[in-house]
């Protein structure tokens, strides 16, 4: 491939969950003052974040949550707000309350896949300290653009799955220690770029979904196939994408799940779903109970009610044998 003449890699995009606060501290105290702008996604939901306030009182450069239209720019850090997807539109950050991905809003993988449609081979994707296997698609997308993977290393990871999912289905380019994580990346943005193929159709259909609805029902009839399976999150059919490692599946709505993020939602929701219907059992058990206390023998409902009692008596024992299966 060609070198790209003056063009060297000056957009960092990180994504991060648990166990990676120490690696981000890390990293923002070692970079220098003025490094490309570093975008970050770090799983925290609706919760209060002061990851920004944490990152900027150890490092050189600005460490902000922006807001939409946001402009990127060197000398920046762009931590995700919570309970919102950042998403780079046109050197602008452009922030989304759409569907989660993989059971997460910020979730990494919008981030990464915008990342490489708006700047190719000029991306750096980071992949920290996380369970599951949010951020592998996107560092797939960014690895077609022909940017540049660095994955943590997973024995020094809090927590090994991301990192090592990345691992098992991308190219990486570097494995890095959070201690030496930004010296590497000094040197990758040193690096001259090549030129490359460009972004999968996959992965622009995907942007489009995440930030227009419309026609989301065609636009998955081109990128993947109905399977028989349901989303978690707001039961509708899911599509599974086409020729992806790994399985990755996505509903009308806008919810994206990789097959072991359905996996997880799957077994969460099966065991809520046999708690509640446990939690109903014994209400019916108590309230059986107390018509046969309050009616007299000779009441016609009450062999009804004596029945009725034993079968749900059963019923507990059944769900109670399922729930304590672990």
């Amino acid at each position: 491939m060609d070198t790209q003449s003056g063009i060297h890699r000056d957009v960092v995009v990180v994504g991060a969950s648990a166990g990676s606060l120490r690696v981000l501290m890390q990293l923002a105290a070692a970079l220098p003052g003025g490094f490309p702008p570093v975008l970050v996604v770090q799983h925290i939901g609706h919760h209060v974040s002061v990851l920004p306030e944490l990152l900027g009182r150890v490092g050189s450069n600005k460490v902000l949550h922006p807001r939409s239209g946001h402009r990127i720019e060197r000398g920046t850090i762009l931590v995700a707000p919570p309970d919102h997807h950042m998403l780079v539109v046109d050197d602008e950050i452009r922030l989304t309350t759409g569907p989660k991905e993989n059971f997460a809003r910020p979730a990494i993988d919008p981030l990464f896949r915008s990342a490489a449609i708006a700047y190719g081979p000029r991306v750096i994707g980071v992949v920290l300290s996380g369970r599951l296997d949010d951020g592998t698609a996107g560092l797939q997308a960014i690895k077609a653009a022909g940017g540049l993977a660095v994955v943590q290393d997973p024995d020094d990871a809090g927590e090994a799955s991301m990192p090592a999912s990345a691992m098992r289905f991308v190219d990486v380019d570097r494995v890095a220690k959070g201690e030496d994580l930004a010296r590497v990346l000094q040197e990758l943005v040193r690096e001259p770029v090549t030129t490359h193929a460009g972004v999968s159709m996959t992965s622009r259909q995907e942007q489009v979904l995440g930030t227009d609805g419309r026609d989301a029902m065609q636009a998955l009839d081109g990128i993947g196939s109905r399977s028989e399976l349901s989303c978690p999150e707001c039961g509708g059919v899911l599509w599974a994408i086409d020729d992806t490692r790994p399985r990755r599946f996505r509903c009308h709505t806008g919810h994206a799940y990789s097959i072991s993020t359905l996996d997880h939602c799957q077994a969460s929701h099966a065991d809520e779903a046999l708690w509640a219907a446990l939690r109903a059992m014994h209400e019916r058990h108590r309230l059986l109970l107390m018509m046969l206390e309050l009616h007299d023998s000779d009441d016609p409902n009450v062999e009804v009610w004596k029945a009725e009692e034993r079968r749900v008596r059963q019923r507990i024992e059944t769900l109670r044998e399922l729930t304590e299966s672990d």
